[in-house]
């Protein structure tokens, strides 16, 4: 079998779930909705818990909620402060308000039935929960994980998971960043779905779908996490594996009886024909790689998987950072970002010089935020480029090169080296040769001096 069967029925699978989140959507959204004729939404009010910062981050504003709870103890209004009663349940208040703050909530909470409100949205989303639930027993022992955040209650907000030894979650754990960075993404238009991420030596590919009522604005959200190194080197490379992985995703429980084609492929079926091949599959065997010679740079914060541990908040905003430092370098020398892989940044140049220059310029404006360390490796190679990705020997040890740096450090292979060594305003140190996992033959390695 094709190892490309796997990512194309591993993509069918991740299209079902959200079929599954409009499904829920559309079977959910009746009985349970309140009657709010004639009320203000409170988005319509200045006092709206919610600001944009300036790197156009959703965050919440304690003292607009505080206003709004104040209002609305005064002027009843059940749409809008039941949204408020959902924010601020969302938003944790009753483990952050100081007390006097928190009596005025709690007075909010009481008046407008605040038990009322979250054991709806409970309902609301039961028949999430039940989606969510029968698609995910589909597909076990498959390395695809699909869950349901109730965000009303972020702290707790994990109601429903299948397949849950994929990320090793399980019933009621939390997703307190899931609301902000949600809510932000909505603010930009953005969907988050299909997206990589990496955590420490794990990668997933990931769907996250955000849930939003008409009455109380986002609520939960419904994501499906695919295990990428559990099918690309524990299935693809292991055909029983393959075969097993195959089998789980086309285990049924019983078989129907009925027509579920159109009239025409209804009478091709009776003809002979057997299955619907995707062009896809069909091309793929085919498909143009462009190769490239380019100067390659690979650069890693230092220390990434400690930091999250010690301050998870921070260190998004660290990477955050990061990222604007990163795509303003790329700006300035005529870089390319080619891949982010995690916390680290794969990109190319047209030039050994643009890329030492792009570096330099990177790792002056990190010491200048002064909360982190990178290092950068760079190295003159071809590069792959073919069904999105970027792969190649060059690539390769680029990556390996940061690998022997201290924190700070730029080094480069010495086929940079004789491109930038007589660069005015650029010296360099030698570090000697080095032996890089996957590399057949040493590598000659050198130090960009500060």
């Amino acid at each position: 079998m094709d190892p490309v069967v796997v990512a194309v029925v591993v993509v069918v699978v991740v299209g079902v779930g959200v079929t599954a989140y409009l499904m829920g959507k559309a079977a959910s959204s009746s009985s349970t909705d309140v009657d709010h004729q004639g009320g203000r939404r409170l988005e319509e009010y200045d006092f709206y818990p919610f600001v944009v910062n300036p790197e156009g981050h959703v965050e919440f504003d304690a003292d607009a909620f505080n206003e709004a709870v104040a209002y609305f103890l005064d002027e009843r209004n059940e749409l809008a402060a039941r949204e408020l009663i959902v924010i601020g349940e969302q938003n944790l208040v009753r483990d952050t308000f100081s007390s006097d703050r928190l009596q005025s909530y709690k007075e909010l909470y009481a008046a407008y039935d605040g038990d009322g409100v979250v054991n709806e949205n409970d309902v609301f989303l039961e028949n999430y929960k039940r989606i969510v639930n029968q698609f995910g027993r589909s597909f076990p022992n498959t390395g695809i994980e699909i869950l349901l955040h109730n965000l009303v209650n972020p702290s707790r907000s994990l109601v429903a998971i299948e397949n849950g030894s994929v990320t090793g979650r399980s019933i009621g754990g939390g997703a307190t960043n899931l609301v902000l960075d949600l809510k932000t993404r909505h603010q930009r238009g953005e969907d988050k779905v299909n997206y990589e991420l990496n955590i420490g030596s794990r990668q997933f590919k990931c769907t996250t779908v955000p849930i939003f009522r008409p009455d109380y604005g986002l609520v939960g959200a419904v994501c499906i996490n695919v295990d990428t190194h559990f099918l690309r080197e524990a299935v693809v490379g292991d055909e029983d594996r393959l075969d097993a992985f195959v089998d789980n995703l086309l285990r049924t429980d019983f078989a129907l009886e009925e027509n579920i084609l159109s009239k025409d492929e209804y009478q091709n079926s009776l003809n002979g024909k057997r299955h619907y091949l995707d062009e896809a599959i069909r091309v793929r065997g085919s498909a143009r790689q462009e190769r490239k010679l380019a100067a390659i740079m690979f650069s890693d914060i230092v220390g990434f998987t400690a930091l999250m541990g010690e301050d998870e908040g921070a260190t998004l905003r660290i990477i955050e950072a990061n990222d604007e430092i990163h795509r303003k370098a790329f700006v300035t020398s005529g870089g390319r970002l080619l891949k982010k892989l995690g916390d680290g940044m794969l990109a190319s140049f047209d030039s050994a010089s643009g890329a030492v220059a792009c570096a330099r310029e990177i790792q002056d404006a990190v010491d200048d935020d002064g909360r982190y360390k990178i290092r950068i490796g760079i190295h003159l190679g071809e590069i792959i480029e073919s069904d999105g990705d970027v792969h190649g020997d060059g690539v390769n040890i680029a990556s390996r090169i940061q690998g022997e740096l201290d924190p700070g450090e730029i080094g480069m292979s010495k086929v940079v080296y004789d491109n930038i060594k007589n660069k005015e305003g650029l010296s360099t140190t030698l570090l000697g040769e080095r032996n890089l996992k996957n590399v057949d033959t040493p590598v000659t390695l050198y130090l960009l001096n500060a």
